[in-house]
């Protein structure tokens, strides 16, 4: 499998790739029922990284980390010439993700979220693109999870015949949880955040134009204050400032430590 290149940003290595080359080599891994560990990471998740070098070291784990926000996409752009001219959103991944996986007779697997969004998105992903098979899907628990929890979820996937396993649970959540299943679940699973609640109709996207000029963040702000106030007014903005001190050579980053330590934290679920 052709694994897109990375480059670093703020200590994470960050895909520069295209949506054509990841919904690739995700239905490559799903034909071989090999393991990937895709995320679709935004500013969020990378500052999480920042603040939590071993959910740093965790993301680095990863072998695709798809630039999902528009200001990661500008970050390659300015720190490493990258030239993308989009960025590779989760929501729109999973929908690409869905049209490919069809001809080629794939199954998906819905884990996160809350029953009532699962069932929606459900509905939604099979009215969208006949002929889609979801093999199975399980709700959050929101706690983390014991080994024995994780070995049956790990088991409830492996036994529904999924290909794909798509997991919306929002970051740094989601990519903890697929990083504790690597071992466990030989198949492609992708970290996708808001794109469970986005392609089941239950929260607006942005319109095309705010998302273009990387204004998402101030339309779901608008949307949802209360729950998103700290990750858009205290996180986001530092996001910059540390881009140009990377760009500008000022400053280094780094998030490799022992995965050891992120093999001991919790499982959430």
């Amino acid at each position: 499998m052709a694994l897109p290149d990375k480059a670093p940003l703020l200590g994470v290595g960050i895909s520069v790739t295209t949506y054509a080359q990841v919904v690739n080599c995700i239905i490559e891994a799903a034909q071989a029922k090999r393991s990937l560990l895709v995320s679709a990471c935004a500013v969020h998740a990378l500052m999480e990284a920042i603040d939590d070098p071993v959910f740093g070291a965790v993301l680095n784990r990863f072998e695709i980390v798809a630039p999902d926000g528009q200001p990661i996409r500008w970050g390659l752009n300015w720190a490493h010439h990258a030239n993308l001219r989009e960025r590779v959103y989760g929501p729109s991944l999973m929908l690409k993700v869905c049209q490919a996986a069809v001809p080629e007779n794939l199954s998906v697997y819905l884990y996160g979220s809350r029953e009532h969004t699962l069932q929606r998105l459900a509905e939604k992903l099979t009215q969208r693109t006949p002929g889609l098979r979801i093999a199975g899907q399980r709700a959050g628990r929101f706690r983390a999870l014991s080994a024995s929890e994780q070995a049956e979820d790990a088991r409830a996937i492996v036994d529904s015949g999924a290909s794909i396993v798509f997991v919306g649970m929002g970051a740094p959540r989601q990519d903890w949880w697929i990083f504790h299943m690597r071992d466990r679940i030989p198949l492609p699973m992708l970290a996708l955040g808001a794109a469970f609640d986005f392609n089941a109709g239950l929260i607006a996207q942005a319109p095309t134009l705010m998302q273009d000029h990387g204004l998402e963040w101030l339309f779901r702000l608008s949307r949802e204050p209360k729950r998103l106030w700290r990750r858009y007014l205290t996180l986001t903005p530092r996001y910059l400032p540390l881009i140009a001190t990377q760009v500008l050579g000022l400053r280094t980053f780094s998030a490799h430590v022992d995965l050891h330590e992120a093999d001991e934290r919790p499982c959430p679920g």
